[in-house]
């Protein structure tokens, strides 16, 4: 039975398509519908509280247009989930919620096709995707996003620009910008289309004999798309790899299994353990691309679920040095529990285990060699290394790579 890990999206990174949730893990083949309406027999004495509540609620909330069953219902729904204290993990989900979690993972999104950032300037574009209608349209990167459809987003938060920006294939947004060295503002009609979403984009680092890999998030394609970029990384000379795990959310446990396995021959990736303290082994695939080549990955605080389980993995392994921040600390075990409205609700089953018993869940992996973050200095991205000079490399500073390629330097022979 596969089962999954949903992104939590704590990236600060974003690709303007849909919408990416929260959550960890679920299973991918059993949803389950929600059982008719019956009042449990140990909740009749305290559940008549909840209902004058809601009378309460209906009667004297100064605004009623908020007052409709739904909202009441998944409001209560989610105040129960919030209420088990696995936070960031188990949690409620609209019906359009749970559409755009499915939606993600599998890789083919609806939107313009840009990645940007919330950088000193604003909201950043840090590259378009390669034939997206960004791309198309003319936006480049380092465009200041100003204006969505005429409403100002210089104050606004990543997620709620994302909310202006994304929509369904076949309409238009309007996107006002500010490009470095021009005198006025560019305006910029794009046309949303369906776009397949690159989950693994890689570069050689300027000067060096060394691939930087990140993955960005592990859909559905990831371990297919990490082989190819591995097969065209030492056909380019690259001897050695930096894995880029920072500010992975997370994605299918299926997809963590083939990725860990691409650099791990034998062994287990991770054990699961349930409610009664029982594990159960999940192994390491055989055939992997890139066992023996010197391997280093990086992580920071925004490195959660599969991303944790492949940097556990190989680091209990000694396959490859953690370097960066402790990780966020995602390790619930999710299964999706449709309900009969479309939403559903992702609650944790069970918890997942490093191969040497590292508990991940509200702990982390801790990296072997920890290097912090600089202060408004954003980590280097493969698709803005592609027109780097080894200059221009240098001058963005970005300390945890630095401390990668130096690990790398000393396993050459």
């Amino acid at each position: 039975m596969n089962r999954r890990i949903i992104p939590i999206g704590l990236g600060i990174l974003l690709t303007f398509l849909v919408g990416f949730g929260g959550g960890v893990i679920f299973d991918r083949s059993v949803l389950f519908q929600g059982a008719p309406p019956s009042e449990p027999a140990d909740a009749r004495t305290s559940f008549g509280v909840f209902w004058e509540a809601w009378r309460l609620v209906e009667q004297h909330y100064v605004d009623p247009s908020v007052l409709t069953p739904e909202n009441l219902t998944h409001g209560a729904i989610a105040g129960m989930i919030n209420a088990l204290g696995d936070t960031g993990h188990s949690r409620f989900l609209s019906a359009r919620e749970a559409k755009d979690e499915q939606q993600s993972l599998a890789g083919t999104l609806d939107g313009i096709g840009v990645t940007v950032e919330m950088r000193d300037q604003g909201l950043t574009i840090v590259a378009p995707l390669d034939g997206s209608p960004a791309q198309k349209a003319g936006l480049m990167p380092g465009d200041v996003i100003e204006k969505v459809d005429g409403r100002d987003v210089t104050h606004m938060t990543l997620d709620q620009a994302s909310q202006l920006i994304r929509g369904p294939q076949g309409t238009s947004v309007h996107l006002t910008v500010l490009r470095p060295g021009a005198s006025e503002f560019l305006n910029f009609t794009v046309v949303r289309e369906q776009i397949q979403v690159p989950l693994v984009t890689w570069s050689t680092v300027p000067g060096q004999h060394v691939a930087l890999i990140r993955i960005s998030e592990f859909g559905d394609r990831t371990d297919q798309q990490l082989r190819k970029a591995l097969t065209d990384a030492k056909a380019a000379g690259d001897t050695g790899v930096v894995l880029d795990l920072r500010n992975d959310p997370g994605g299918l446990l299926d997809e963590a299994v083939k990725v860990t396995s691409e650099f791990v021959s034998s062994g287990n990736v991770l054990f699961e353990q349930d409610r009664s303290g029982s594990r159960k082994s999940v192994p390491v695939d055989s055939g992997g691309a890139a066992t023996s080549e010197p391997l280093v990955v990086l992580v920071n605080h925004g490195t959660a679920s599969a991303a944790e389980i492949v940097a556990g993995a190989l680091q209990d392994h000694r396959r490859a040095e953690i370097v960066g921040d402790q990780t966020f600390g995602t390790g619930t075990v999710l299964k999706e529990f449709r309900l009969s409205d479309g939403s559903a609700i992702l609650l944790g089953v069970e918890e997942w285990v490093t191969p040497n018993g590292h508990v991940i869940w509200k702990n982390g992996i801790t990296p072997n060699k920890i290097v912090a973050e600089p202060t408004n200095v954003e980590p280097l991205l493969p698709e803005e290394m592609h027109s780097m000079s080894i200059a221009d490399y240098q001058r963005r500073n970005d300390a945890q790579l630095t401390a990668a390629l130096q690990i790398l330097q000393v396993q050459e022979p």
